[in-house]
């Protein structure tokens, strides 16, 4: 028993649970973990136990604080040196060093983030018990005296009941290892770890706060995916990495990686590898490599898995060719040699890593510290002397809102900004008063240039004419581009006169973290408090809206975003809503003066009253296709809808078996996903029957049918591919079965012309950015009949951000169509207009699409005959939707 203030005997988890906690065939759910952590509260002094919010489908999150009995008793004054030191403008090199030594290092360690990846989650219940049961060893003393460690029992508490559950319930039949048949995360899934930045997931905001709460010195988040047949991914990372990466940061990551490695040799784990091919930090998105931005060594791990808590026997027949020498690699010491895998394994290796994570932090708690200091004071004496000195955004804006939305997330992840108090110029332009800044002489100022400049991924190949090292994620995600929003780089320094004309933004911030409270600020979609309990985040708000004219319709410009909130509220409380082709603006009417208001100023929308209903009324039923294969981009689409109050019905598989969706639904849009997986589902056999299949011979008649009789098939990028083939489609997708080493996007912004005149492409610009990932390029057949909604430049590369190669399958040809089959439409879209909630820019084009029905698509305009394949329509000819 520890005499380091145990209030009782320190409870087994194995008996609190009722299971060996990394037994074969048994997984702890979040309940059952948080019942163990509880009891753990319960007994030791050295334990914390935190709420922090709430989870998409309601669950209380906690955390849990692990220390000495003298740390966690002045808490709270350590984690002011840790918000000191890293937000240390003023602060001297002394006085950082002073802090550096009485202040002790906080380090955040997770798993389950990606619930299928179940070790992590079952490996922290064990890692705290012995923790606490070994506290007066010569291993855990130093780490308790010198750590205060931030355990999170799981990183995905909803995921982890989802899969354990499943797993659980299939246990012992056909489908033990099966593949679940829905996300583990209420709309993304696996993309829980692509939303750092852009904090569109609660779970995210969560997180984020969390973190900027407690400004940890190391953050740990530990996955399974290892490169078989490595038993473990350590860092350092495989290139490239995020240009804006902190030195010092990069350096203490590799660091700490070898320190595991070292440790695990120490323990006898063979197996542990570094860099490599796939593991690579250029993509700022991960929630466990953003904060390196904010100058804190954050890292993901990842050990090997088979399947949930299945074992199984590997042999060298397994291996691929390149392994099954067993070469010695100056990255991969000790080849493992095969044998059994169990979950029990793969939890010592991740709490043998997590442990040398602990104790590189007692060891080295002063540069850990100091460290921080120095990445931020760094970072701002850099942008004091070279550019981007400045971001300047203004207010005025043809969505006054897309600039909101964009510095509440910069704000939340912990970014100052400003506001001009008169007209000031700059650099020859006079910005007036209200003007949004973003000083870039601030401790966070490589994360905003990280989502802010344009992206040039670089070309790596092993030899000229080798073939390209693919991204392991997105290769551009710039966001001024995919928002659409006007931001200025300054490249000359302030003036005195500049600086003083700024106020730093400051809010009233929400003291909630309940999202079941409703919609606490309308202005932003993030639901609940969103990102207003940051008090910078609450304090910046666009340009209040306007209401101009007279007459008894509302008139709304597609331009904003948010006047497709109002359209669904519109539509929900019965009010005629229709579309003026002239005008290309959305009309509703029957409205009061007083709703029209209300409206006006939650949405921060500029609308204008006048006559007429619009050409057509609108009145969609929406049908949102969900297979069984559980597809993310359906959930961002989900998301999306829902956010934007826009009703749907979920579509599954069976619905396609009766000839009757022309019956139910106006529209129907499947996202993005590869046609086999469309057409055939889940192989027989290796889910329960009932989740087996896909749309089928039957399905896909039936969709054709729907078409025929007058409905609009909207697919999502790859989804495309799968229209064209099964509705015979007289179109081709010009890169399909294209080599990527002739044709390659990496996921990249990608600047696109739009037809004008079309009700799909109403409010988008001229010429646009879309973002593209594995992505259809279109050209029209002999036979087509319909309409160019966007297209790719003659000549020339039309890349924005990321990486292109083979621009010439792109020059000319169509990124979006809208294809007359029978009465009705396909609505093809080459780029993902709701990729990760990222594209604001975009998100107008679904939104159209989706209300692009009933009379709407046979209203008669004026349409350029370039927009068109038929040589007899020429350019200024009158063409009509009439079939």
């Amino acid at each position: 028993m520890s005499s380091l203030a145990q209030k009782t005997s320190v409870p087994n988890p194995d008996e609190v649970i009722g299971f060996e906690v990394g037994s074969d065939f048994h997984l702890a759910t979040y309940e059952q973990s948080i019942e163990y952590f509880k009891r753990l509260d319960a007994a030791s002094d050295l334990v914390e136990m935190r709420e922090t919010g709430k989870t998409s489908e309601g669950r209380t999150w906690y955390y849990v604080l692990i220390s000495s009995k003298e740390n966690l008793a002045k808490i709270d004054h350590y984690k002011e040196i840790s918000q000191k030191l890293a937000h240390p403008k003023g602060m001297t090199r002394e006085e950082a060093q002073r802090l550096s030594e009485e202040g002790k290092a906080i380090v955040d360690l997770s798993g389950g983030l990606h619930a299928s990846e179940v070790a992590g989650a079952q490996h922290i219940i064990t890692l705290a018990h012995q923790i606490i049961t070994e506290a007066d060893s010569k291993k855990f003393k130093p780490i308790l005296d010198d750590v205060i460690l931030v355990l999170w029992p799981s990183l995905n508490p909803d995921g982890q009941d989802i899969i354990a559950n499943w797993y659980m319930s299939n246990v012992g039949t056909p489908y033990e290892t099966a593949r679940t048949p829905w996300l583990y995360q209420k709309y993304v899934g696996h993309d829980n770890n692509r939303d750092a930045y852009m904090l569109n997931m609660l779970e995210s905001r969560v997180v984020g706060r969390t973190w900027r709460e407690w400004e940890p010195n190391i953050i740990h988040v530990h996955h399974q995916s290892s490169p078989f047949p490595t038993r473990i991914w350590l860092p350092p990372f495989a290139e490239p990495i995020a240009p804006q990466t902190p030195p010092i940061v990069a350096r203490e990551v590799n660091m700490i990686g070898m320190a595991m490695a070292q440790e695990l040799e120490t323990e006898g784990l063979p197996g542990a590898v570094h860099m490599g091919k796939g593991f690579d930090a250029w993509y700022p998105g991960y929630i466990d490599y953003l904060p390196a931005m904010q100058n804190i060594p954050s890292f993901w791990t990842e050990t090997a898995l088979y399947r949930y808590a299945t074992p199984y026997f590997y042999t060298i027949r397994d291996f691929p060719e390149h392994r099954k020498d067993l070469r010695v690699e100056s990255l991969y010491n000790s080849p493992w040699k095969g044998g059994w895998w169990r979950l029990s394994d793969a939890m010592q290796y991740m709490q043998t890593a997590s442990i040398a994570v602990l104790d590189y932090a007692s060891k080295y708690k002063e540069t850990l510290l100091f460290n921080k200091y120095q990445a931020a004071t760094t970072t701002i004496e850099k942008y004091k002397n070279e550019p981007p000195y400045v971001y300047i955004i203004p207010q005025a804006q043809r969505d006054p809102v897309r600039p909101v939305e964009l510095l509440k997330r910069l704000a939340f992840n912990g970014v100052d900004i400003s506001q001009l108090t008169e007209p000031i110029e700059y650099s020859g332009v006079t910005y007036p008063k209200g003007t949004w800044v973003i000083p870039m002489d601030q401790e966070f100022a490589e994360m905003v240039r990280q989502v802010m400049d344009v992206q040039v991924y670089p070309d790596l190949r092993e030899s000229p004419d080798g073939p390209l090292e693919q991204p392991y994620d997105a290769a551009g995600w710039t966001l001024p581009f995919q928002m659409e929003v006007d931001v200025v780089s300054g490249t000359v320094p302030m003036s005195d006169a500049f600086r003083e004309a700024l106020k730093p933004v400051e809010g009233t911030p929400l003291d909630t973290t309940d999202d079941e409270k409703g919609d606490l600020n309308k202005v932003d979609f993030a639901p609940g408090a969103g990102f207003d309990t940051d008090g910078v985040a609450a304090g910046i708000k666009p340009l209040a809206g306007q209401l101009r004219g007279s007459g008894s319709t509302l008139w709304l410009d597609p331009a904003q975003n948010n006047i497709f909130r109002v359209l669904a509220e519109a539509m929900k409380s019965g009010y005629s809503v229709g579309y003026d082709i002239d005008n290309k603006k959305y009309g509703v009417r029957g409205v009061s003066r007083g709703k029209i208001n209300q409206w006006i100023k939650d949405y921060a929308i500029n609308a204008s009253m006048g006559s007429g209903s619009g050409d057509a009324v609108i009145k969609s039923r929406i049908g949102v296709y969900r297979q069984w294969t559980a597809s993310m981009d359906m959930g961002w689409t989900r998301w999306l809808l829902d956010n934007f109050g826009l009703p749907y019905t979920s579509v599954r598989d069976s619905d396609f078996k009766s000839n009757n969706l022309k019956d139910r639904f106006d529209v129907i849009v499947m996202a993005s996903e590869w046609s086999g997986s469309i057409e055939n589902g889940l192989e027989p056999g290796s889910a329960p029957p009932e989740y087996t299949g896909g749309l089928g011979e039957l399905g896909i008649r039936n969709l054709n049918a729907f078409v025929e009789q007058g409905g609009t098939l909207i697919t999502l990028n790859r989804s495309s591919n799968f229209a064209i083939n099964a509705l015979h489609l007289p179109v081709k997708n010009v890169v399909d079965h294209v080599d990527r080493a002739k044709f390659f996007t990496g996921g990249s912004i990608v600047q696109v012309e739009t037809n004008p005149n079309h009700p799909i492409m109403a409010g988008m610009l001229p010429k646009a950015n879309v973002f593209v990932y594995n992505s259809p390029i279109f050209s029209t057949q002999e036979g087509f009949e319909g309409e160019i909604l966007a297209k790719y430049q003659k000549n020339g590369s039309p890349l924005m951000s990321g990486f292109l190669v083979g621009e010439e399958y792109m020059n000319g040809n169509a990124a979006a169509l809208d294809v007359k089959h029978g009465k009705g439409h396909v609505l093809l879209f080459g780029f993902q207009p709701q990729w990760r909630g990222q594209p604001m820019g975009t998100y107008r084009t679904l939104f159209n699409a989706v209300l692009f029905t009933n009379a709407l698509p046979k209203v008669e305009r004026e349409t350029s005959g370039e927009w068109f394949s038929k040589p007899s329509q020429r350019s200024g000819e009158k063409t009509n939707g009439k079939d």
